[in-house]
């Protein structure tokens, strides 16, 4: 798993979303001031996504009024992420990466272990790509609990 550092380039890429449309990266960043935070997640509706996707549901005016556009990734089928975004209100964009080309593509795919198991899978990471499509900050293996706090406090000045 080769990790995307800030300064790289981020990959872009167009994603099918629950509302039958698509999300893409280039979009998302036209329309932000400041940037896109691009998240990966391994599974909608666990305990730990839905902690992490509803911190950012309940952040996301926050972020977007200092000028953040919020983009989350997995592998689920738009299906599941259709039952997710609905169960818990979600308000920003949610992408099906199937395939996922485009965890590989951020380094954020890889083996995991879980409960003595060993498998390939999505890593909790995060993205802040700036308006010019540059990583400024990349996260790795983050926890759900605090995340978005943490990340809240380094880009919105209070």
């Amino acid at each position: 798993m080769t990790r995307l550092p800030p300064g790289d380039t981020a990959p872009d890429f167009t994603l099918p979303t629950p509302d039958g449309t698509t999300v893409s990266l280039a979009g998302l960043r036209a329309s932000a001031e400041s940037g896109v935070i691009v998240y990966f997640y391994p599974k909608a509706s666990t305990p730990g996504c839905t902690t992490e996707a509803c911190d950012f549901r309940d952040n996301l005016a926050s972020l977007a009024s200092a000028g953040y556009a919020v983009v989350g990734i997995s592998a689920d089928p738009v299906e599941d992420l259709r039952a997710f975004a609905d169960a818990e209100r979600l308000t920003f964009p949610l992408a099906s990466d199937a395939d996922h080309a485009v965890a590989d593509a951020y380094g954020a795919w890889g083996p995991k272990t879980l409960n003595g198991r060993t498998f390939d899978g999505v890593h909790r990471s995060t993205f802040v790509v700036d308006t010019g499509g540059v990583v400024r900050e990349a996260y790795y293996d983050v926890e759900a609990r605090g995340h978005v706090a943490a990340l809240r406090e380094s880009l919105v000045s209070v």
